[in-house]
């Protein structure tokens, strides 16, 4: 088959996921009013350049692309007063993009991209097309959104993760660099490395705060960061990075001299940084790997965080991440409950559906209640974020039900399907082995 054939195919297979995603919003004036209606239109008609586009090299070269007189942020959400947890129209609109994205892309491809430890170029760009990795950049610097997103990115990260829970992470570890600086960035760094993520080759960025160790407490970091001079000296080693070894750009959690746990924005061509490998039980597509810090050295402009306020910021990123990760195992928890009911009503034994037993139907329901608690959590904790209210413990509440009740729903689903749930035929052992991920990932995402 000739190139040109190839890209045409290309083109008519994005062109056909994007009517068949967006169909029923394409004629709405919600395009227009958030501002996304471009990057919808490339979503359409995108497929034929990405035949052309090459990786960008890691180490690209960052570069102002306008000066700030102040930091551009995104304004607070305003309360209503009514405990409504429902979509806006806008989140609705985001919501359903990613849903459908995720049934007709990224649930076929879970499979291979588990087995090969790797996501789908193609993959990745649709999902930066639909805006997954924008929704925390400030609309002076070509975001999409004038209030804080957490919400959003929340039902975003659920929706992707019905399809599949590594692949979202990868797709989504971009954008928390991206709203990390967008919050807590002074001027100089986000008219930096912002606009980079609105582009069409948006960076490969990781948010890096886990430590390789037992244990870990975001609070208690062994990366630390001395000073010397107007020089700041970071030595450490990070995690479970999403795509480690393309990453361009790093946010990293140390113990800063005088300050705390405070974070650095270091670009990938630092001298002293290094990529291993490091293969998981869970999130494979993700390609995670772990980043060593040995000697680095950043100017005094590379610390994020503004006066005096660098340790609270830094406490809600840990907590903003909770919640991204809360949200992603509630996307797989549904997996879960929607492939087990028709399984058991499908299933026989003796002479009926299994679905009849109550110990069956005990455990399915409890699948339904317990995802439902961790969905609502998520939701409360992310619209207090929103809002700039407390959501401190809003958000150990969320990663608390996420944390037991995923694992469990995560096992219930295997022991569903007995035998069957131990093979790879079958997605449940890999909801299993991902939903795991939700107690033990600090970091890495950020709503």
């Amino acid at each position: 088959m000739s190139t040109t054939t190839e890209t045409k195919g290309v083109a008519e297979r994005s062109m056909g996921y994007g009517l068949r995603a967006l169909n029923r919003l394409a004629g709405s004036d919600l395009l227009d009013r958030i501002r996304i209606r471009k990057q919808v239109e490339k979503a359409l008609f995108q497929g034929t350049k990405n035949g052309f586009k090459g990786a960008t090299a890691a180490g690209r070269t960052f570069k102002a692309a306008q000066k700030l007189g102040k930091p551009a942020r995104q304004k607070k959400g305003k309360s209503t007063g009514l405990f409504d947890l429902s979509p806006d129209d806008e989140q609705q609109m985001f919501q359903e993009a990613g849903r459908s994205f995720a049934e007709d892309q990224i649930r076929k491809a879970a499979l291979e991209a588990d087995e090969k430890r790797e996501t789908p170029k193609e993959i990745l760009d649709q999902a930066n097309e639909l805006g997954v990795n924008i929704l925390g950049v400030p609309e002076e610097l070509g975001g999409v959104m004038t209030e804080q997103s957490a919400v959003t990115s929340v039902l975003i990260g659920e929706a992707l993760a019905h399809g599949d829970m590594g692949i979202a992470y990868a797709a989504m570890a971009p954008g928390a660099v991206a709203t990390a600086i967008g919050l807590w960035g002074s001027a100089e760094q986000e008219a930096t490395y912002l606009p980079a993520f609105t582009g069409e080759d948006i960076p490969a960025a990781a948010l890096a705060i886990l430590e390789p160790r037992p244990l870990f407490d975001p609070f208690q970091l062994e990366t630390k960061a001395k000073k010397k001079g107007d020089e700041w000296v970071l030595s450490g080693a990070k995690s479970l990075l999403a795509r480690a070894k393309d990453c361009e750009l790093f946010v990293i959690a140390a113990d800063a001299e005088g300050i705390g746990p405070a974070l650095f924005v270091v670009e990938s061509g630092a001298k002293g940084l290094s990529i291993e490998d490091e293969p998981a039980m869970g999130l494979r597509p993700a390609a995670t790997g772990r980043l060593l810090i040995d000697k680095v050295k950043l100017p005094g402009s590379a610390l994020l965080g503004e006066g005096n306020a660098k340790a609270k910021d830094y406490a809600a990123c840990v907590n903003r991440s909770r919640i991204a990760w809360c949200s992603l195992a509630s996307g797989t928890a549904q997996a879960v409950l929607d492939y087990v009911i028709p399984y058991v009503n499908d299933r026989q034994a003796f002479g009926e559906p299994i679905s009849n037993r109550q110990g069956v139907a005990f455990v399915v329901s409890d699948i339904g209640i317990e995802s439902n608690a961790m969905r609502l959590a998520t939701y409360r904790a992310a619209s207090r974020a929103d809002r700039g209210e407390s959501f401190g413990r809003e958000a150990a509440i969320a990663r608390k039900l996420c944390t037991t009740k995923g694992m469990k729903i995560g096992s219930d689903g295997v022991q569903l399907l007995g035998g069957h749930g131990f093979v790879k035929e079958h997605p449940v052992e890999r909801w299993y082995r991902d939903l795991r991920a939700a107690g033990v990932m600090e970091g890495a995402l950020l709503v």
